[in-house]
């Protein structure tokens, strides 16, 4: 009987050790498997951190572009330049015999900034001999637009018709000269020798016409 109840006590002790073994083994596996979750969410941090710098890294880039591409569409300079009209004033004159006979050619010289021409310029030719000034009439040349830009020059032509052989003549020593849109003169000296009774056959063309 007493063999019986010792046996039975180390049943009971045995089974008590092997309880504890599986309790330990179990927590240990319990924390294994805590340090496996936690150095997955590790991994998991790790991993994400790049993709969230890589992200950042190119919305600065794409900033970069943009403000790039706004600013390469717009600038000074895109429009038409627009000019005004050239003064009497900022024009430098000159004259010159043409290629026929009795033609004059009057250059117009930019001495300011762009400015821009068009039409025909009065021109009255005074003479010595005349009671008064003969007004050029305009020639059927159409008148181009000229922008002369500063130091540039442009021409018209006057035309005056040739001298008879034995006619005196009627010297003209001085034109004066109104630049298209213009109401203040400048007098040029000449040498010009047309026939009495010249008028309506002395011509003027736009500026801008004939050779340059």
């Amino acid at each position: 009987m007493r063999a019986k109840k010792m046996t039975l006590a180390a049943l009971v002790l045995t089974a008590g050790l092997s309880l504890t073994a599986c309790n330990g083994d179990g927590d240990g596996d319990s924390n294994a498997g805590g340090a496996s979750k936690d150095s997955g969410a590790s991994s998991s941090s790790s991993d994400s951190g790049p993709s969230s710098s890589d992200s950042g890294s190119g919305g600065d880039n794409a900033s970069t572009e943009a403000a790039k591409g706004s600013g390469s569409g717009t600038g000074s300079g895109g429009g038409q330049v627009t000019t005004g009209n050239c003064k009497t004033a900022n024009l430098e004159f000159g004259t010159a015999h043409g290629m026929g006979e009795g033609d004059l050619i009057v250059s117009l010289k930019n001495t300011s900034d762009t400015c821009s021409l068009k039409g025909f310029p009065g021109v009255d030719l005074r003479s010595e001999d005349a009671s008064g000034p003969l007004s050029a009439e305009r020639s059927k040349v159409s008148a181009p637009a000229v922008v002369l830009n500063t130091g540039e020059t442009t021409r018209f032509t006057l035309h005056t018709p040739p001298k008879k052989d034995g006619d005196d003549g009627v010297f003209v020593s001085a034109i004066e000269v109104t630049p298209p849109n213009e109401t203040h003169s400048k007098s040029l000296s000449t040498d010009l020798n047309l026939p009495v009774g010249a008028d309506g056959e002395v011509f003027v063309d736009p500026v801008g016409t004939g050779k340059q």
